[in-house]
């Protein structure tokens, strides 16, 4: 199995109403596409709880089944149309952690 771990930090010219509705986009976008990419075992996208030390505003914690699968993942057309209508053009930063579990 492998994990595929990303925080993004919204543009910080949105507002807070314009926030919530991103993250809401993405956090359904994005948790849609368990069942639709072959091999995306889970798909948790966390926006609410976000603590005053946090330094990004969102998280997707996902599970794949391996390493070939994260691959085909980042190319799938479903995650592609999440990835450019629902994040890409609201976000001003983005970390990756990708690792076996």
């Amino acid at each position: 199995m492998v994990k595929h771990i990303i925080l993004w930090t919204l543009r910080p010219e949105l507002s807070a109403e314009e926030k919530n509705n991103i993250k809401a986009g993405i956090k359904e976008g994005l948790e849609a596409l368990v069942g639709v990419v072959p091999g995306l075992v889970e798909a948790k996208v966390h926006t609410e709880g976000r603590l005053d030390s946090s330094t990004a505003d969102i998280m997707l914690d996902s599970t794949l089944t391996d390493g070939g699968a994260l691959k085909a993942y980042a190319v799938h057309p479903a995650h592609v149309e999440v990835a450019e209508k629902k994040v890409r053009p609201f976000v001003a930063q983005r970390v990756c952690l990708d690792f076996e579990v």
